[in-house]
C-alpha cells in the first residue's frame, strides 16, 4: 500500500502549480499535501471526502482545502463524460504576512476543515480560476491572490468537522486509504464488520475505535452516508426507480433505505427527485 501522501513538484523558482485535469475518472485517493489547493469541479457527479466529511459533488462546485487536509473526489455515476476539473496548489508561506492579507490567511486557516463556496456569489470568480492553468510565473501569483481575497468575502460551508493541521501517522493514513477504496468498491453489498476490520489487519473492536476516533461516528454510519450520498446522485442522474436505487445501493430492506435517506437529506428520496428535478426545470427556462 502506497503512501496517503501525495507529492507535489515545486521548487523555488516554481511555488504554484495550476492545471486542468481531465480523464475517464478522478483517481486519486483519498490522500493529502502540504501545498494548500483550489479545486473547481468542471464535470462529473459522485461523491466527496474531505476530512471526515462525506457528501455529493457536482459541475460548477468549488472547494478550497487547506494543507495537510486529506480528501478524494469519486465518481458515482456511469454517464458519458469526462471527469475534468481545474486545480491550482501552491506552497505555504508564499504571501506575506500582512494586515493587508489577513482575510486571506484566515481563509486558509478556516479551510483546515475544507470550504465549499456558495456556486452563486462565487460566479464573477470563475472566469479567473478558469484562466489559471495558461499562466505563468508572476502572472499566476497575482491572479491566485486575486481569486483568495475576492474568495474571502464570498459565502461559503465548512465540511469537515474535525480540523487537519497536521500529517496523518502514516499507518492511519494507509488504513483509511484502505477503508475509503473498500467502501467505494462494495457498498452496493452488504458489508460485514469483521470484512473491513480484516482488511486493515485489525480486530473488529479495534477498528471500531480506531474509525470513530479518525471520523467521529461509526463505520456504519459512514457506510450509510456514502450509500445514500450514492442513491442521490442516482435519483437526479438515472431513470431507475426509488426502489431500484435503494437495492443498487446495497440496502436490502426499503424502509430501511428510506428511514436512512430521510435521517441525511431530511425528506424521502421520491420527494427529493422531485424538488430538484423541479429545480433543474426551472434553471434551464431561464
Amino acid at each position: 500500500m502506497k503512501a496517503v501522501l501525495e507529492p507535489i513538484i515545486l521548487g523555488e523558482k516554481n511555488t504554484i502549480l495550476g492545471f486542468t485535469y481531465e480523464a475517464q475518472n478522478f483517481e486519486t485517493p483519498w490522500h493529502f499535501h502540504p501545498q494548500h489547493e483550489l479545486t473547481y469541479i468542471v464535470e462529473s457527479t459522485g461523491t466527496k471526502l474531505i476530512g471526515d466529511f462525506v457528501g455529493s459533488y457536482e459541475p460548477g462546485e468549488l472547494v478550497l482545502l487547506r494543507s495537510k487536509l486529506p480528501h478524494c473526489w469519486k465518481n458515482v455515476t456511469q454517464k458519458e463524460t469526462l471527469s475534468k476539473s481545474i486545480v491550482v496548489q501552491w506552497n505555504k508561506g508564499i504571501f506575506p504576512k500582512i494586515p493587508e492579507l489577513d482575510i486571506v490567511f484566515n481563509l486558509l486557516h478556516t479551510a483546515s476543515r475544507g470550504i465549499l463556496f456558495d456556486k452563486y456569489e462565487t460566479k464573477l470568480v470563475y472566469p479567473l480560476i478558469k484562466n489559471l492553468p495558461n499562466l505563468k510565473g508572476h502572472e499566476l501569483y497575482i491572479q491566485l491572490l486575486q481569486i483568495l481575497t475576492k474568495l474571502a468575502s464570498c459565502s461559503y460551508k465548512t465540511l469537515s468537522n474535525t480540523q487537519f493541521l497536521d500529517d496523518l501517522p502514516t499507518i492511519y493514513g494507509s488504513r483509511m486509504l484502505i477503508v475509503h477504496d473498500f467502501v467505494s468498491k462494495n457498498y452496493q453489498r452488504k458489508i460485514y464488520l469483521k470484512e473491513i476490520a480484516k482488511a486493515v489487519k485489525m480486530s473488529e473492536q479495534s477498528f471500531s475505535r480506531f474509525f470513530t476516533k479518525m471520523m467521529g461516528r461509526s463505520f456504519f454510519t459512514f457506510l450509510n452516508e456514502y450509500r445514500i450520498n450514492v442513491s442521490v446522485r442516482m435519483l437526479l442522474d438515472t431513470q431507475m426507480s426509488v426502489s431500484q436505487i435503494g437495492y443498487a445501493c446495497g440496502y436490502e430492506s426499503l424502509p430501511f433505505y428510506h428511514k436512512q435517506f430521510n435521517k441525511f437529506m431530511g425528506s424521502t428520496p421520491l420527494s427529493y427527485q422531485k424538488q430538484f428535478k423541479n429545480k433543474g426545470a426551472k434553471h434551464s427556462k431561464h
